[in-house]
């Protein structure tokens, strides 16, 4: 049974080796231009502990994937192009989300995690995402626009509600 806790500044190298895996499994299914040029940097992840927005996905007491959950509102999402966001409400964004290439299912459990918190999930992923972007469709994501990252990079966005 997996659990969700709250990492530590202890956890950092371990998010570390998640996001390399993931940065991995992205590069292995084709996704050559997502998390370039060391994307998420450590220092990004030291502010989302700090914070306390950064996760574990725990299989026992082995560390399987990691994801931050922040509360919005993001900047990035306040311009959405070719499409709009379904609902006003108050929500929060998952990002950074990897795992390691045996843990299936990870993406079911962190949402589990995330709506026990919230009624209103946003995310985004790259174009050539196409793992994330099945596992988005199949957990009743709604595909809204494009957004644009703080460096220009264009991303999907998606939201779910559970009201």
């Amino acid at each position: 049974m997996r659990t969700i806790r709250r990492a530590t500044a202890a956890d950092i190298e371990t998010i570390m080796r998640l996001i390399d895996s993931g940065r991995h499994i992205m590069r292995a299914d084709g996704n050559l231009h997502q998390w370039e040029e060391g994307y998420p940097k450590q220092e990004t992840i030291i502010q989302d502990v700090a914070n306390g927005n950064a996760y574990l996905v725990m299989d026992q007491a082995e560390p399987v994937a990691t994801f931050a959950l922040i509360a919005g509102p993001d900047p990035t999402y306040h311009l959405i192009y070719n499409g709009a966001w379904r609902h006003d409400t108050p929500y929060y964004v998952i990002h950074r989300i990897a795992s390691l290439p045996q843990a299936h299912g990870v993406l079911s459990d962190v949402l589990s995690y995330c709506f026990s918190r919230t009624s209103h999930i946003r995310i985004d992923t790259h174009r050539d995402n196409r793992i994330m972007r099945k596992l988005l469709a199949r957990n009743g994501f709604d595909y809204c626009g494009i957004i644009h990252l703080a460096n220009g990079d264009e991303r999907l966005a998606f939201e779910k509600t559970k009201m």
